[in-house]
């Protein structure tokens, strides 16, 4: 049992929701990753989903394309990441998951990818354009070195293809809550509560759902029908503004217990 699979069963155990922030690493300079790996902690993140900036990012919205352009002007690379990472693993202990897209961990070497991101300390990988029929490019060497291949289904995925996907992880299922790229939206609609219980009830693993969640309406509306919610462009948007007094009340909506992971 890794680092994500016990913070959900301490939430279970206690009967909270997870709370994950997204943040782009490198967004404000990679010196300043460890302290908002801190500063996430310290709000009551359950884990944290580290993104890795991509010239071209097709599932990411505005800003959090922008958050990337930031990166890449501040000469953030793959590899600049994971050595930061490597440090905050001396101060941070909540489970950390790496989102990047299949062309820089195909570039930095599949094998190396996954034996630098475990000796780093990273818990899980999301590879948003991975498909799961290509996964044999890279799954077999993630578990190898104990790292969770984090999968994603969305609103149009038929009932099998949920079956077929929940099934092959551990740690959780990223439920994508909109039929398109991140940002925020105004709301949801019946759409998203029905099909995030039928994804509850076929999936042995926790179900979290993320895309578009900005607001305290939203999360509590959808909470109750999932494990956690993932909260990306709004939490980008509020360190980009340096607003910490404002990320710490919005993300105590969820009212996250630290002393609890």
């Amino acid at each position: 049992m890794n680092r994500i699979e016990k913070s959900f069963k301490m939430l279970k155990d206690h009967d909270r929701k997870a709370f994950i922030p997204y943040i782009m690493g490198g967004d404000g300079g990679l010196n300043n990753l460890t302290e908002r790996l801190l500063t996430l902690e310290k709000f009551g993140a359950t884990l944290i989903e580290v993104g890795v900036p991509f010239s071209d990012p097709v599932a990411d919205g505005p800003t959090i394309q922008q958050a990337g352009i930031r990166a890449l002007q501040n000469g953030t690379t793959l590899r600049g990441i994971i050595a930061e990472i490597t440090k905050a693993r001396e101060v941070v202990s909540i489970p950390i998951v790496l989102m990047t897209y299949l062309n820089p961990v195909y570039s930095y070497g599949i094998s190396t990818f996954a034996q630098d991101i475990a000796k780093a300390g990273v818990d899980g990988c999301i590879i948003p354009d991975l498909p799961m029929e290509e996964e044999d490019l890279l799954a077999a060497e993630l578990e190898d070195v104990g790292i969770e291949l984090i999968r994603l289904v969305t609103l149009t995925s038929p009932k099998e293809r949920i079956k077929e996907i929940s099934n092959r992880g551990k740690g959780f299922l990223y439920t994508v809550t909109v039929k398109g790229i991140t940002g925020t939206r105004n709301e949801f609609d019946q759409e998203v509560v029905e099909f995030l219980k039928k994804v509850k009830e076929i999936s042995p693993i926790p179900v979290v759902a993320g895309f578009g969640i900005s607001n305290e309406k939203q999360i509590n509306e959808l909470s109750p029908h999932c494990d956690g919610i993932i909260v990306g462009s709004k939490i980008v948007d509020l360190f980009n503004k340096n607003d910490l007094t404002g990320l710490e009340s919005f993300m105590s909506v969820l009212k996250p217990e630290k002393n609890i992971i």
